[in-house]
């Protein structure tokens, strides 16, 4: 059955649900099967190699000839890749902007830095090749370039403010999570405040030196204050306790500083905490 078919791919058929097994989705590959069990398998139609242009709104803080500036709704992944090859970022990005495509590569055009799925708030993406060297080289040495975010976070960390300074890799025994090493990861720094703190929930202002993979939420978590709706590094028993249950991870890319990449003039972008945050997040005036 399938002979064209490497057993990674049909492991990959029965992971996304197109496998089932006497009618019943399958659960896993390595379900076991009787002789007369009747196997049906979908095969989904090919994705396309380059991103298509999808009709999606978008939150456009600023845009000029060189860049654009969105505030990205949770939930968007930013690129496609497995299990996301339509709804994203990118595929928005290019309705919105016909001359992006190939900018910086076919799969990611324009794409310098990216959020997680679930958190919400600014990216930058270049319009042209120039922006996008300039940009990616501001990016990738973490000079004239400040992120700030704010996080929800559960309990209250020990001290007012801190820095965590440490290395981030991929974790030893689950390759899905990221966690602090101490050796072959990567320098990751987060300068945090604590703005507020409210029915046993803190609201932490993070800046960051680096921009490592799920960086804050791990750093939140070493701090024993984990992000709320964290379902990776955080704590689901108090989540369910919350009113209304997080239904994302509480973070948010609030506020975004960097040089212009042609004209030399440094810029600053504030996108105001989303209403599925705000439940939660009290800023005080003085960080608004």
């Amino acid at each position: 059955m399938y002979p064209d078919f490497s057993r990674s791919r049909i492991e990959g058929l029965v992971k996304s649900g197109h496998v089932t097994v006497n009618g019943a989705t399958a659960s896993k590959a390595g379900m076991k099967v009787a002789d007369d069990d009747e196997i049906e398998v979908e095969i989904p139609p090919p994705v396309p190699a380059v991103p298509e242009p999808e009709d999606i709104p978008l939150d456009i803080v600023f845009e000029d000839d060189d860049l654009v500036v969105v505030n990205k709704a949770p939930g968007i992944v930013v690129h496609p890749a497995p299990g996301h090859f339509t709804g994203t970022l990118v595929n928005a990005l290019l309705h919105h902007c016909p001359n992006l495509a190939g900018i910086g590569g076919v799969a990611r055009p324009g794409i310098v830095h990216r959020l997680d799925q679930d958190t919400s708030g600014l990216i930058v993406v270049a319009k042209t090749q120039k922006s996008m060297d300039a940009l990616a080289k501001a990016f990738a040495s973490h000079k004239c370039v400040e992120k700030t975010y704010v996080a929800v976070v559960h309990g209250r960390p020990r001290l007012d403010s801190g820095r965590i300074e440490n290395l981030i890799g991929r974790h030893p025994v689950d390759r899905k999570r990221m966690a602090i090493v101490e050796r072959n990861g990567k320098l990751a720094i987060t300068n945090w405040q604590v703005a507020s703190s409210r029915n046993a929930l803190s609201t932490v202002i993070c800046r960051i030196e680096t921009g490592r993979t799920h960086q804050i939420r791990v750093h939140m978590a070493s701090l024993g204050c984990p992000v709320i709706g964290d379902r990776v590094y955080g704590k689901s028993a108090l989540d369910k306790r919350l009113d209304p249950v997080p239904q994302r991870q509480m973070l948010h890319a609030w506020k975004l500083a960097l040089w212009h990449p042609t004209k030399g003039v440094k810029m600053e972008f504030t996108a105001p905490i989303p209403p599925d945050m705000a439940v939660y997040a009290e800023l005080p005036d003085a960080a608004r």
